[in-house]
């Protein structure tokens, strides 16, 4: 098993992404408009309307000043835009070389990247990526342009095996501010990283970010973030570097462990959800076409109660 994807794997997914479900709002006649409308819709950034507001609506494009002055709340409606920029922001992390089950992180990340890549690309939206968490390389920005230059790019630098250092170095904090001041209002923005973290800092520069684009988490989970496997007393070392000393088949240390998880993954919905972001988490021991399907179709579903 390969702590990253070959180039032709990557490449080969875009025959997968056609049912992946993101087509434009120019590609109406598409078997999959449905899903990205009911996903995706009013996140445009051309005002088109004011109308009442609805149950369901998205409050963070109330028209303050129509609600006020006629007592009925009123909400803006934006078109979307015919060409719209996705950027795949993808964590290219030393801690991202972790898997278990299935396959590693890094991996995984990348498929989800060039699947979801693929789908906008073959849509003739402008594809671009921000690559971070690799110590030596920075961050890499590929600007979104039509074609597929930059989607090529950005998925030949997720094959590219990244510097083995410090894993307790987080970037995530820097690329969304990097992404809050240099993306076209209005974009797409996957966000396909290890949020097994306490995100309390991250609330303030995702909020920013989500002021002028649409912003879609993708965590990606390994079984062994929640369920460790009983080994005996074994040492790890943590991001910090400090190494500590558990014994894995005690039980109560593993309800320990996985209650642990369970609060980090409370919050990082609640905060999600405080922000309006769509949260598709996917795991390594998962097929991933499968499970972002599953997961667009569930949130579909949910949007149209």
């Amino acid at each position: 098993m390969s702590l990253y994807p070959r180039l032709d794997d990557l490449l080969e997914l875009r025959h997968q992404a056609h049912s992946l479900g993101l087509p434009s709002h120019h590609l109406v006649n598409s078997a999959f408009a449905g899903l990205y409308a009911s996903v995706f819709r009013g996140a445009g950034v051309n005002f088109e309307e004011v109308r009442e507001y609805r149950e369901g609506d998205d409050i963070r494009y109330m028209d303050w000043k129509v609600t006020a002055r006629t007592n009925e709340p009123h909400l803006k409606i934006f078109r979307e835009e015919r060409e719209r920029s996705v950027v795949l922001c993808v964590d290219k992390g030393p801690h991202m070389n972790f898997g278990t089950r299935g396959t590693f992180k890094s991996v995984q990340a990348a498929r989800a990247a060039a699947l979801i890549g693929w789908a906008a690309s073959r849509l003739n939206d402008r594809v671009g990526g921000l690559v971070f968490g690799d110590p030596l390389a920075g961050l890499q920005h590929f600007r979104p342009s039509r074609g597929r230059r930059a989607l090529w790019q950005v998925l030949r630098t997720l094959t590219e095996p990244g510097a083995e250092m410090d894993p307790s170095i987080d970037c995530l904090s820097g690329a969304l501010r990097r992404a809050t001041s240099g993306l076209p209002t209005g974009s797409l923005v996957f966000v396909i990283a290890d949020l097994n973290r306490e995100v309390a800092g991250l609330e303030q520069v995702l909020g920013d970010l989500c002021q002028r684009n649409t912003v879609v988490l993708i965590p990606v989970d390994d079984p062994a973030d929640w369920e460790i496997p009983a080994m005996g007393v074994a040492t790890f070392t943590g991001t910090d570097g400090e190494l500590v000393e558990i014994d894995t088949d005690d039980p109560e240390a593993a309800r320990g462990y996985r209650r642990l998880w369970e609060e980090r993954r409370a919050r990082l919905q609640a905060m999600a959800h405080r922000l309006h972001i769509l949260l598709l988490p996917v795991r390594t021991d998962a097929e991933i076409h499968l499970t972002l399907i599953h997961n667009l179709e569930q949130r579909a579903r949910s949007r149209a109660v």
